[in-house]
């Protein structure tokens, strides 16, 4: 397998990642992208013998910049100037908080913080300050101690997206970088380091009158680096990031981070004066994973993918209150709500002070409410509450009550997701409440958890007499179209809402959470009725396991499907500690058996698992997504007890690879793969749903 695959290296919230890793122009400082920066990045050193430069394959050879302006000069890059080191030779390590590089007499490490954002009205401001600092950070070290004569080594970056030119930044207190405009650069304070600009990283090493150390027309800058005979060097550097004021549309916000720092050299500053702790923090980070029960392909996947998950995020404020922000990977869809019911276990662990603020600005902004109709009739019947799928994209809040990505008159892709996200609100807000037992926050949404019930009983059936406890009607928003679920580009067998057993397994965990906050509020009313109604859902799902030994994907309906995603749902009663319902013995263990039953039945090659060992999601669609994946491992391991190398060992080196095709290296951690090739979802942070190993 490759080691040259892409990972995010990204700060705290400020939605950027230096992301290194595939071969060639692949990589770079990216701020609010949705996929690599596509910069050249060079990193490397002068050879033993001095007649040439070697580097890290992080680069690709390009026309000369200055035969745009010298039209009878066009060539390109000669590549004898600097040459790829062999990448056999090449080693690199992985870990949650360190990226290191080694070849020869040349090491390469980067240092990214991956920790929780602490509550920022319950912290200090220096903490914050220093927490929140939008950098990552690198050391390049050169042991040239059987060297008889000095070497340069060189770290730099060339860039011609955007408006504004590369320049080299001096400051009186010895700082010195290499930029794109004001938003970000590579900074070292160093005083033996020289910062140049040029147009090639060839013209700079070639460059010795210090008064052509600067060519303003170049988009390529370099540091380079003197290391005398018989010496070891180690250089530090600070790979930062700044956008300052208004930075989104709709409801305007900035950056949280704009508080502290007013400017890209300000960032810089802070992170050359802390580098140790920042470093600390890392291989901080490193042991989160180092004594965990996983093994070497779970630790790998779970280290990419919370990566991934703090290059989308956001935080930002509004009217000096925070807002947090996960953005949907490459579709930078804000907050999209079937994401957040996912990443749900990763925050509640890390910084639960989020999911709260995600659900409140849910509640306070984008909630609606519709009315409904049964397959092919108008919407005559009374609806309630729901929550949009997004809060907007790529940096734009749409208007309260709408998503960017929902449609009316639709079956399919960018219909609506009603009823799955009126479920998911309320399994997200049960899990905050319980996990961190704020109990004023939960009587402050008594009223909500109220008015979605009211909304899934209505979506259930018109009449008390004739409901079953799943969805039966869509929404008025999809006007002639139906309802669809968070697996939107799958076919009927996990695409369409109604009736679906993957979303009825979610509902009857719903109606147990609701039951449980009722119950100890002593609404007995609304709480037999979430019993009832849950009653209702898992005799419902039980009697629909047939003589085949499975559960059809769309119960009642003709769609002899069969889907993992069937047992989904069983994570929230045991996060929720409500480990009665899920015992076969128990008041629901019609329904765990018929899902184990179900599970036992399905996970079996030429039906849901791929010829390696994959895992695939529905039988009748080639579209599987690893986070779901990593959930309904958990699910299926620690909930149902199946513990076995398909669920386990066998499935983990089957995900990994996919992950490290040569399709895949370019764009780090990515969800929905056909066949192992990330086909949508790329770039992507919904994998920390392997947070959920760690309680194996």
């Amino acid at each position: 397998m490759s080691l040259f695959y892409n990972a995010f290296h990204a700060p705290l919230g400020a939605h950027s990642s230096f992301t290194l890793g595939c071969k060639g122009k692949n990589g770079g400082l990216g701020l609010e992208l949705g996929g690599p920066a596509d910069d050249n990045i060079y990193i490397g050193m002068e050879s033993s013998k001095g007649s040439h430069y070697e580097a890290l394959p992080f680069y690709e050879g390009t026309e000369d910049e200055a035969s745009r302006y010298d039209h009878s000069n066009r060539k390109k890059v000669q590549k004898g100037g600097i040459s790829p080191f062999d990448s056999k030779k090449i080693k690199r390590e992985f870990s949650l908080g360190t990226d290191s590089w080694k070849v020869d007499d040349l090491e390469f490490s980067i240092y990214s913080m991956a920790e929780g954002v602490p509550d920022p009205k319950k912290t200090p401001a220096a903490t914050l300050k220093k927490i929140l600092c939008p950098a990552v950070f690198a050391e390049l070290t050169i042991d040239n101690r059987k060297g008889k004569k000095e070497r340069r080594a060189f770290f730099g970056f060339s860039s011609t997206r955007g408006s504004d030119a590369m320049n080299v930044v001096h400051q009186k207190n010895g700082l010195r970088g290499i930029a794109k405009g004001t938003s970000h650069g590579i900074f070292c304070d160093d005083p033996k380091v020289v910062a140049l600009k040029d147009f090639s990283a060839e013209n700079i090493l070639k460059v010795k009158d210090p008064e052509n150390y600067q060519q303003h027309l170049g988009a390529t800058g370099l540091f380079l680096c003197p290391v005398p005979a018989g010496q070891k060097k180690t250089f530090r550097f600070g790979v930062c990031f700044f956008r300052g004021g208004q930075v989104t549309t709709g409801m305007p916000c900035s950056y949280f981070y704009s508080r502290y720092y007013r400017s890209l050299e300000d960032v810089a500053k802070q992170a050359m004066s802390s580098f140790d702790w920042y470093k600390k923090r890392a291989a901080k980070a490193d042991r989160y994973l180092e004594k965990k029960s996983l093994n070497a392909d779970q630790k790998w996947m779970m280290a990419h993918s919370i990566r991934s998950y703090f290059g989308s995020t956001q935080f930002l404020e509004h009217k000096k209150e925070p807002v947090w922000v996960v953005n949907e990977g490459e579709y930078r869809m804000m907050n999209t709500f079937d994401l957040t019911v996912d990443q749900i276990f990763f925050e509640m662990e890390l910084n639960p002070w989020t999911v709260k603020n995600e659900l409140d600005l849910f509640t306070r902004r984008y909630k609606y409410t519709d009315r409904l109709h049964f397959p092919g009739e108008d919407n005559l019947h009374s609806g309630g509450l729901s929550f949009t799928h997004d809060m907007g994209v790529q940096n734009h809040f749409t208007e309260p009550g709408y998503s960017s990505y929902e449609r009316s008159g639709l079956t399919g892709c960018f219909s609506y997701m009603t009823h799955e996200q009126l479920v998911n609100w309320v399994l997200c807000a049960a899990v905050y409440a319980k996990g961190t037992g704020d109990q004023k926050w939960l009587k402050t949404n008594l009223s909500i958890f109220r008015k979605c019930l009211s909304s899934m009983l209505h979506r259930d059936h018109p009449q008390k007499k004739n409901r079953n406890g799943i969805m039966a009607l869509d929404s008025s928003r999809t006007d002639d179209g139906a309802e669809i679920t968070t697996y939107d580009s799958l076919d009927t067998s996990l695409g369409q809402a109604r009736n679906n057993v993957y979303i009825a397994v979610k509902g009857w965990a719903a109606y147990l959470a609701m039951e449980e906050v009722f119950s100890s509020f002593g609404l007995e009313k609304e709480a037999e009725t979430s019993r009832q109604q849950a009653r209702l859902a898992s005799e419902t799902i039980a009697g629909f396991l047939d003589g085949k030994g499975y559960i059809p994907a769309v119960m009642g309906e003709d769609c002899d499907s069969r889907i993992i995603p069937a047992i989904e749902g069983l994570v929230f009663p045991w996060v929720l500690g409500q480990k009665h319902a899920l015992k076969e013995n128990g008041p629901y263990g019609t329904l765990i058996g018929a899902l184990k039953t179900h599970f036992k039945t399905i996970l079996k090659k030429g039906t849901c698992l791929y010829p390696d060992g994959g895992w695939k999601l529905s039988s009748t669609a080639d579209n599987s997504w690893l986070s779901k994946i990593y959930l309904c491992q958990f699910v299926a391991r620690k909930v149902l007890g199946f513990k076995s190398p398909a669920t386990g060992t066998t499935a983990d080196k089957a995900h990994a690879n996919w992950l490290k095709k040569e399709e895949n290296l370019r764009y780090a951690w990515s969800d929905q793969m056909r066949s192992g090739v990330a086909m949508g979802s790329k770039y992507y942070p919904r994998g920390v749903t392997s947070i959920l190993w760690l309680k194996e």
